[in-house]
């Protein structure tokens, strides 16, 4: 079973959960920008969680299913349709042999996940599917997808859940003279909610391990004042534009480990959270770290968005991340008994 890509959109690449446990070796773990919507997809095709899917930014791809398929398309709002018909997203969608799905660009969040029945089935590297450019490793020949590609999935087999699902939306389908079909029901996108206040996407933080070498002044600043993303942000970092952090001391830091929601300050003091393609050392300072939970919420902030930090505690921010795993368990168990 495979998807063809009629046209790939700005910068789709396939990801998974990422290559854990390497960084001491220089490679980034990396993996879906946002996890709990490729997280949320997967679960919607009866697939493990870890299951590699399709991330796609700003605009999305457009796609021919070869032969019958179950599909979920979570994460930012991207227009889908299928065979020009918009169609719902956060549910399972069921596409006929042949049906087109194309994605647009997005009007809400910044990154769209596709995940499918079985997974998408690229040979793995170093223990991931995910696509590392830099590396040159993963998915389709460690690049980005281009027009032409086939992508190998799985198919419903390996899942009695998604083969009910995708049996009784072909019926369904059917019945409506249609080429998809997706159930009324959906998975709210929890991870998202209160997400975006006035002024800004809010983003928790702990104190860096370089806080303090930033004046009470700069730290209240941070907390206090909105911030810009800038168009130079990737999956290596979000680059923000906003009120300037200015470091007391002069001397050069040792390089030293980093991760995932770390925000440093280069010497234009401007910050950059850092995201999932990070280096994996660097040697500017940290003034903050974003708590785990609320990355999926930087990963659908796009240039020209507006982020303001608020301050946690490490225990707030691992409550934090206790609750957002709880969210993802409860969507498990509830769509394992909802069978139609």
């Amino acid at each position: 079973m495979t998807l063809r890509i009629v046209a790939p959109g700005l910068f789709t690449t396939v990801q998974d959960l990422g290559r854990p446990g390497l960084r001491h070796t220089g490679l980034s773990a990396g993996g879906a920008m946002d996890a709990y919507a490729l997280r949320i997809a997967n679960l919607l095709t009866g697939n493990s969680e870890g299951a590699a899917g399709l991330e796609m930014t700003l605009t999305g791809a457009e796609f021919i299913a070869e032969e019958a398929v179950l599909v979920a398309v979570c994460g930012a709002y991207m227009s889908p349709q299928v065979d020009g018909e918009e169609v719902p997203t956060w549910r399972p969608l069921w596409l006929a042999r042949g049906a087109r799905l194309r994605l647009g660009r997005a009007t809400i969040g910044c990154r769209g996940y596709l995940a499918v029945a079985g997974g998408i089935t690229v040979p793995p590297a170093l223990g991931g599917r995910g696509t590392d450019v830099r590396a040159a490793i993963g998915g389709i020949a460690g690049r980005a997808l281009a027009s032409g590609d086939t992508l190998p999935c799985g198919g419903v087999a390996g899942s009695p859940w998604a083969s009910a699902w995708a049996a009784a939306l072909a019926a369904q389908a059917r019945t409506a003279g249609r080429s998809w079909a997706a159930p009324p029901w959906w998975v709210p996108p929890a991870a998202y909610g209160g997400g975006d206040a006035p002024g800004g996407i809010v983003l928790r933080a702990m104190p860096g391990r370089e806080s303090g070498q930033f004046s009470e002044a700069a730290r209240s600043v941070l907390y206090r004042e909105p911030y810009r993303v800038a168009p130079a942000s990737d999956r290596m970092g979000c680059r923000l534009s906003g009120p300037m952090l200015e470091r007391e001391t002069r001397a050069e830091l040792r390089s030293h480990g980093v991760a995932p929601g770390v925000v440093q300050v280069p010497p234009g003091g401007q910050p950059i959270v850092l995201t999932a393609d990070c280096q994996t050392t660097g040697g500017y300072p940290c003034i903050a770290h974003v708590a785990s939970s609320d990355l999926p919420l930087l990963a659908q902030a796009k240039p020209g968005d507006y982020i303001r930090f608020q301050p946690v505690t490490l225990a707030e921010a691992q409550e934090l991340d206790r609750l957002a795993e709880l969210s993802i368990r409860h969507a498990a168990v509830g769509l394992q008994g909802r069978l139609p």
